[in-house]
């Protein structure tokens, strides 16, 4: 029987919310840290996102080698920080599990992401390259049929793939989809997957922004399209981003401007077009643009790492790490642009966070 979302979720999903993609906590041995693992949970937390996604690109694909063997325990700490964090909230978070691999390998991390209690599943569709629509669509049906799924069109930067217009159409067609996380670098492709939410004629499908090089501009625009003679409206209404991984207490605040912004339909004030350039500035320095994302990972675990968050840098694979130039670039952001850190934040509170 098809697992389908609470609709108090479903309802916090579709007003939008600020969640960010939750990164990994390793010690110097390169093991899972699972006192600083709940810190950053009760960071985001704190932080005022309104979820939190787990198991994706940013916590490490890598987690899921036999190996290594991370999927379950992490997944697993996280759900039950998320158990201990909802008692005292008004509202829960909604809880995001990455999903990955062939049909078989999505379904099953999909069973465990039901079982653990999580509401949705982020479906990478990276390990598919040469699948076409017919066999990727049917891989998401099987998914959704197990777990609610939230589509997500990933740049093929750090593994994803091109994903047309009329994928995104008949993907949409799938019951079971509760949002679309667009985060293809490319607004070319992302017109493509909004254009395709218009036409479907669904309204319960929310668009999420997963472009970090433009997110407070994806935030503010209403997208208007005619479709069968009439004029239809979308807006990315949140984000499920990697950026949002650090200095999270400034990102919720300036998500939340831009929501009453956009709603509100008045111009948009120029000072917030400035802090969009400066953001994307800024995600360029964590993300390494520079050496083709490289140390995008790294990136992040270098600002918790300053802030005390996160004890190291370290990656699973020993080879990621920062690249060349990219912590002086680092630097140059916090110099430049001190209003988007929350360090300050970070430092009345990391101790609560950190204990056992």
């Amino acid at each position: 029987m098809t697992k389908t979302i609470d609709p108090a979720i479903r309802e916090l999903i579709l007003q939008g919310l600020a969640i960010p993609a939750c990164p990994l906590a390793l010690n110097v041995e390169r093991r899972f840290d699972e006192r600083r693992q709940r810190g950053l949970i009760r960071y985001y937390e704190a932080a005022g996102a309104g979820g939190l996604a787990v198991g994706v690109h940013t916590t490490q694909f890598a987690i899921r080698d036999p190996k290594i063997g991370l999927f379950k325990p992490v997944l697993s700490l996280a759900a039950d920080e998320f158990d201990r964090l909802d008692a005292r909230r008004e509202r829960p978070l909604v809880r995001i599990a990455g999903l990955c691999g062939d049909t078989r390998q999505a379904a099953a991390e999909a069973e465990l992401a039901r079982r653990l209690g999580y509401h949705a599943g982020l479906l990478s569709l990276a390990a598919m390259r040469e699948a076409d629509d017919d066999a990727l669509l049917n891989h998401c049906r099987a998914t959704a049929d197990v777990i609610p799924v939230v589509g997500f069109y990933l740049q093929p930067a750090v593994g994803g793939r091109v994903l047309s217009h009329q994928f995104w159409r008949r993907f949409a067609e799938i019951e079971n989809v509760v949002a679309i996380k667009i985060a293809p670098f490319d607004r070319y492709r992302t017109l493509d997957v909004i254009r395709a939410a218009a036409a479907s004629g669904r309204d319960d499908i929310a668009l999420y922004t997963g472009n970090d090089d433009h997110i407070m501009l994806d935030l503010l625009t209403t997208h208007r399209f005619q479709i069968g003679g009439r004029t239809v409206e979308r807006r990315i209404v949140g984000g499920l981003l990697g950026h949002w991984a650090v200095w999270t207490r400034r990102a919720v605040e300036l998500f939340e401007q831009c929501r009453t912004i956009a709603e509100s339909g008045e111009p948009i004030p120029p000072e917030m077009l400035r802090l969009a350039v400066e953001v994307t500035d800024a995600n360029a320095a964590l993300f390494d643009a520079a050496g083709g994302f490289a140390g995008c990972i790294a990136g992040i675990h270098e600002v918790l790492r300053r802030q005390g968050l996160l004890e190291g840098i370290w990656c699973l694979d020993p080879n990621e790490t920062l690249g060349a130039g990219q912590a002086a670039e680092i630097n140059r952001v916090y110099r430049d642009y001190p209003h988007l850190n929350d360090d300050r934040f970070v430092a009345e509170h990391i101790d609560q966070w950190l204990a056992e």
